[in-house]
């Protein structure tokens, strides 16, 4: 395991390094995230957080581990992605709401990247063994959906300074110990790399943040999350497989769910933005940033813990 040591290193210390030149950029060109009701934060944060994980996440998978297919995933899905998510984060400077269809849209087609480049959910095994192979339409789809979903699961955590960011760590770690368990070397490099980009934002991003990733980092984290989850815990999947990465993933599936159902419930579109989250709630309880986002840190140690617990008692 020592030898992902250096490339999340250097993964960590390229972020750490042109966090502040980001910053100072953003703060120049005017690219900030203003304060508008429905955010926190009270003063304007620099935005150009996303380019810098994007550059210590995809420059070390290109070190590291070459020109394979999750190298070439990742860097051409998230291009796609980040060119999107600065557009978005650009009309946040204007302290103004990109429309959400043309940005569905985009996101739609970037999860079909990874089929692009063989990165599949192919079937799924039984527990006594027994392969079942998915036609190849609904492999596609079936890619397509936990991509498209889980990128947007990172985006709507969100909220919180440092949240998204510690979370995307905790899964990452998760999945790197899954993935070493299953002998899955390039799996295993790109969840230590991104820890390594991950923990070294949450240096600036943690509560009191002075960057924020953007919609252009969080859609990101979550398209390379997905794509990682895929190759690794997925690739082969059984039932328990399939268990390990939803509990990997448990606070923004389970704030996805809650958030989805009381909005049904309430008569409100699935799209809508609004304050029904799980940050939003624990700070409505009189809980600061900080506290939420270690309480929800907390929460998906837990789940993480319970991830590799069930990985570990189906694999013996």
């Amino acid at each position: 395991m020592l030898h992902y040591l250096l490339p999340c290193l250097v993964s960590f210390v390229a972020a750490a390094a042109l966090m502040p030149a980001a910053r100072t950029i953003a703060l120049r060109i005017g690219f900030v995230d203003r304060p508008t009701g429905r955010k926190i934060h009270a003063a304007p944060v620099p935005l150009l957080g996303g380019p810098v994980i994007f550059l210590a996440i995809a420059a070390p998978l290109w070190m590291f581990a070459g020109a394979g297919p999750l190298t070439l995933a990742v860097t051409f899905g998230g291009l796609f992605l980040m060119a999107m998510g600065l557009i978005d984060d650009h009309a946040k400077t204007k302290s103004a709401e990109f429309p959400v269809w043309p940005r569905a849209a985009v996101y739609l087609a970037a999860s079909a990247v990874p089929v692009l480049f063989g990165i599949r959910i192919v079937g799924i095994s039984s527990l006594s063994g027994g392969m079942h192979l998915f036609p190849g339409w609904f492999a596609c789809l079936a890619t397509m959906l936990w991509v498209f979903g889980l990128m947007n699961m990172i985006n709507f955590i969100d909220g919180v300074d440092g949240l998204a960011a510690g979370i995307a760590a905790i899964s990452s770690l998760t999945l790197f110990f899954v993935a070493v368990l299953k002998g899955q070397e390039d799996s295993a490099l790109l969840a230590a790399i991104m820890v390594g980009a991950a923990v070294a934002f949450l240096l600036y991003n943690f509560h009191p943040a002075n960057i924020f990733m953007g919609d252009a980092g969080a859609i990101f984290l979550g398209y390379t999350l997905a794509v990682l989850s895929i190759d690794g815990a997925l690739k082969g999947a059984t039932i328990a497989s399939v268990g390990v990465s939803v509990l990997a993933f448990g606070v923004p599936i389970l704030d996805t769910l809650v958030v989805f159902a009381r909005r049904i419930a309430e008569k409100k579109g699935l799209h809508r933005a609004d304050q029904l989250h799980a940050h939003h709630s624990l700070m409505k309880w009189g809980l600061t940033q900080t506290q939420t986002a270690s309480f929800l840190y907390l929460v998906g140690g837990l789940f993480s813990l319970l991830s590799i617990l069930v990985f570990l008692l189906f694999r013996s």
